[in-house]
């Protein structure tokens, strides 16, 4: 892969796990815990951290504790427009840039679970969500930039707003956002920085891509893109195919169709697509070469896993940069240790953004355990996926 990538890794504060469906192995979030990932991801050359939103831990509460454990690591902060004014979360992501000398990343997340916000006290159907969003925005960019902000939309107000702290990323913090409804992509367009789709495969992200390519050009802008995946990284594909079959190994068929009929009731269009990617069945889970389905059996959200040697993961990374995406958020089970696998596997074929070069990042770094990796061109035959591969 010849394309500089930026990859950054998820934080579990909801718990991680080493198994799916079972509690054994089963690690709690504590901060320790979660200190020692996220030490770990500074020093072996990732470039932020995912930190998630819902009934979790608060992901400013927790990204704000560990500014002083870590050195350089962007923190890709969740945050629901619905739930906090904009000029509220102006002032703490101001706060939290200025604090760090410039680390956060802002994710937004409209939400997809009506009964999720109500129990949060917000009452707004799917659409009107979007609209919440497109009216937040607007005020928060405005804000950031240091506007006096008097903005009447159909949800939100502000007369005369002022941000007194001045961010240290200009014009503000990158703004992340992913969402595949049409209501999504136009605010996609219109507002964010990079674009984040779920792991489908590359012919159905390059739609997506398109799309809001097109709808940014409408309103005179330009998106980067990046994408959500978990995982699986070994010295070879038999190695990591073995491994995905040994996560889900303890997955009962009565759990998939638990989890696969919770997500039919969804209001998210990117978990239906994730659903029709394998149909809850477990017969044809490699939907496309070294591009795994079986987390989405049981698991909402992100559910695709990329699972192979290094050079055959960098094979297929290098699809994704080639439709214009130029940032990976990953994850594995457990986290602690597939971090660790990602790093001395994947990194020394990929040309990884070296974070003194990166247009979110001012700070140089030192390299990481692994150093900086080389760079290699990537071949657009990914390596097959062998018939006896399939979960069965």
């Amino acid at each position: 892969m010849t394309k500089p990538v930026d990859v950054f890794w998820y934080l579990p504060t909801q718990g991680d796990e080493r198994y799916l469906g079972t509690e054994e192995g089963r690690r709690k979030p504590t901060f320790a815990y979660l200190k020692q990932i996220t030490q770990a991801v500074d020093s072996l050359g990732f470039g932020g951290m995912l930190l998630g939103t819902g009934t979790k831990l608060d992901p400013l509460t927790v990204a704000t504790a560990l500014i002083g454990a870590t050195e350089r690591l962007k923190f890709l902060v969740a945050a629901r427009p619905s739930i906090m004014t904009p000029a509220l979360w102006a002032r703490m992501t101001a706060s939290f840039d200025e604090l760090s000398n410039g680390r956060i990343l802002l994710n937004i997340v409209t939400g997809a679970s009506t009964e999720q916000l109500e129990a949060d006290g917000i009452f707004a159907n799917h659409d009107e969500r979007y609209e919440i969003t497109d009216e937040f925005l607007t005020i928060w960019r405005s804000l950031m930039r240091g506007d006096v902000t008097t903005f009447a939309g159909k949800h939100l107000r502000i007369k005369n707003g002022r941000q007194q702290i001045k961010p240290v990323q200009k014009p503000y913090p990158p703004i992340y956002f992913g969402g595949s409804s049409p209501a999504a992509l136009e605010v996609a367009g219109k507002h964010v920085d990079v674009y984040l789709s779920w792991g489908e495969p590359p012919a159905l992200v390059k739609e997506k891509i398109d799309a809001v390519r097109e709808i940014a050009a409408s309103h005179g802008r330009t998106v980067r893109f990046g994408i959500r995946l978990h995982v699986i990284a070994r010295a070879t594909d038999g190695e990591a195919y073995a491994a995905a079959n040994e996560l889900i190994k303890h997955v009962s068929s009565d759990t998939i169709d638990a989890a696969q009929a919770a997500y039919a009731a969804s209001e998210s269009e990117g978990q239906r697509r994730m659903a029709s990617l394998h149909g809850g069945k477990r017969d044809n889970l490699y939907i496309h070469p070294n591009l795994w389905a079986g987390v989405g059996l049981v698991r909402g959200g992100a559910g695709t896993t990329l699972v192979g040697s290094g050079e055959s993961i960098a094979r297929l990374m290098g699809e994704y940069t080639d439709l214009g995406m130029d940032t990976f958020v990953l994850s594995g089970y457990p986290s602690l240790e597939e971090a660790y696998a990602c790093a001395e596997y994947v990194f020394p074929h990929i040309n990884l953004q070296k974070p003194d070069s990166s247009p979110f990042n001012a700070h140089p770094v030192p390299a990481g355990r692994f150093g900086y990796p080389n760079s290699v061109s990537h071949s657009l035959n990914p390596s097959p996926v062998p018939k006896d591969a399939a979960i069965r």
